[in-house]
């Protein structure tokens, strides 16, 4: 029999079925672990020069990419956090540099502090003395890396979304990822709740700065954080957050096995990619332990059964991204294995930094999420 068309059944039946992924939805997102690969990789490479013109070349690079594609979302702002918690490092270690003094030699002295006498069983730390200009450029070198690695990650916080990014964690890794995700989304909430109380604050004509202003700003912000941590928890117990499957008693132990067994290979990988003298051994003890810890991760999931709602995919785009930031990386280790010099300049004796050409070139691949990635991601 026919259906009528005027007849509800058969509107019913006409209507097109909805696109699973309509245009400017989440086909055209990135998956968030590229956005962690691509910024992770910029810090690896900032760990392996203190070049003052290569590192801020970096945080160019890195402030770029944000521009270009961080979304218009509240956990988006944290970059700008994330860069004055690096400028905040960077004059720590010079104070530091200042007040404690430094082991090296330096020769042109800027001033001199009065030092403060200590016991015997203190040697090796001075208070006060001679602050030279060497002793200040190490520090402004040392202190110039740790803040680039702290933006690189700041970045990676402004363009991969908390929940996406949780949903595509392994299920051993799901509880510590709960936790995670959940102090990054109270960090932004907790400034915005200061940011909107300072503002009703001022158009009531009351202080917002000063003790006063702090006082009367903590509270209601407190019981906003209390209150959202009720909501929480009461929403976690209702999803059944915490409840795991049996698995048999082999399976745990394998999986015990494997991870911490992949653990102590990644650690000893790494510390032998890190010395001279292992070399050899270093990249296939690092690789047997990512295989390991991977394969434990994939058994520990069992234990935490869960469903996805319309997972991120790992597209063409996720692997070009991710593979930029992972030649950023490459191509600053093989410039720091054939050119030391130009990665660190010399501060005995004291020389000006100059740009060397090819780990320059090396970090230009990290721009090309801002080509590849879409524009502005949804929110």
């Amino acid at each position: 029999m026919r259906a009528d068309p005027a007849h509800p059944a058969g509107r019913r039946a006409s209507r097109p079925r909805p696109a699973p992924h309509p245009v400017g939805g989440r086909a055209t997102q990135l998956h968030p672990g590229a956005w962690w690969v691509w910024a992770l990789s910029l810090g690896v490479a900032a760990t392996r020069t203190t070049n003052p013109l290569l590192l801020a070349l970096l945080i160019a690079t890195s402030a770029y990419v944000v521009a270009a594609c961080r979304p218009d979302a509240p956990w988006a702002r944290a970059y700008s956090a994330f860069v004055k918690l690096g400028l905040a490092v960077l004059l720590i270690r010079l104070a530091f540099a200042v007040t404690l003094g430094s082991p090296l030699p330096g020769t042109h002295v800027i001033v001199t502090l009065p030092e403060l006498p200590l016991p015997d069983w203190a040697q090796g730390i001075r208070l006060g003395g001679r602050v030279t200009v060497e002793t200040l450029v190490f520090a402004l070198y040392d202190g110039l890396k740790i803040a680039t690695l702290l933006i690189c990650v700041g970045a990676a916080n402004s363009l991969a979304h908390p929940g996406r990014l949780l949903k595509s964690l392994p299920g051993a890794l799901y509880e510590m990822g709960v936790a995670v995700v959940v102090a990054m989304t109270f960090a932004s909430n907790l400034i915005l709740d200061v940011q909107r109380l300072r503002a009703a604050r001022r158009l009531r004509g009351r202080p917002d700065r000063g003790v006063r202003g702090l006082l009367q700003v903590a509270l209601p912000v407190l019981e906003g954080a209390l209150e959202r941590s009720v909501s929480l928890a009461a929403a976690m117990d209702a999803r059944g957050y915490g409840r795991t499957a049996d698995v048999p008693a082999p399976v745990r132990r394998t999986t015990a096995a494997l991870t911490l067994g992949g653990l102590l290979g990644i650690c000893a990988g790494t510390y032998g990619l890190l010395t001279a003298e292992g070399g050899t051994y270093g990249m296939p003890v690092l690789l047997a332990g990512v295989a390991a810890a991977l394969v434990g991760l994939r058994l520990g999931g069992r234990r935490t059964p869960r469903t996805r709602y319309r997972p991120d995919r790992w597209g063409t785009r996720a692997w070009l991204v991710a593979g930029s930031g992972v030649a950023v990386a490459v191509g600053m280790f093989v410039a720091a294995a054939r050119d030391p010099v130009a990665l660190h300049p010399g501060v005995i004796p004291l020389v000006a930094p100059t740009l060397p050409l090819w780990p320059a070139a090396a970090v230009l691949p990290g721009l090309l999420p801002a080509f590849l990635a879409p524009d502005k991601e949804p929110s």
